[in-house]
């Protein structure tokens, strides 16, 4: 887990996925249109990509793409995500973890 760690303390928003995710970009839009600026890491072109995927499948991630990352936690994926922003929390998640200023 200590590369996911590394990588996702590093900025307020880490996507992880795979250029054949068509999901990764609506997440990735979405965010970006409360004004936050997501890291995407695309496993299938990083050089540890396997290991990434891996490290994700061990916090539970299934499928392990997307995977989101708001202030170093783990969201989930585009249910997860979709679900905080109908419900109205996926704002004041980006706020808490300095992604977006009001």
């Amino acid at each position: 887990m200590a590369m996911v760690t590394s990588l996702v303390s590093e900025r307020p928003v880490v996507i992880f996925s795979k250029s054949s995710c068509c999901m990764w970009h609506t997440i990735k839009t979405l965010i970006s249109n409360f004004g936050a600026n997501p890291t995407v890491y695309e496993l299938d072109e990083h050089p540890d990509g396997k290991r990434l995927e891996k490290e994700l499948r061990g916090l539970g991630c299934k499928p392990s793409v997307p995977a989101v990352f708001i202030g170093e936690e783990l969201i989930g994926g585009a249910n997860e995500i979709m679900s905080l922003h109908l419900q109205g929390q996926l704002v004041q998640l980006l706020l808490n973890s300095n992604a977006i200023w009001v």
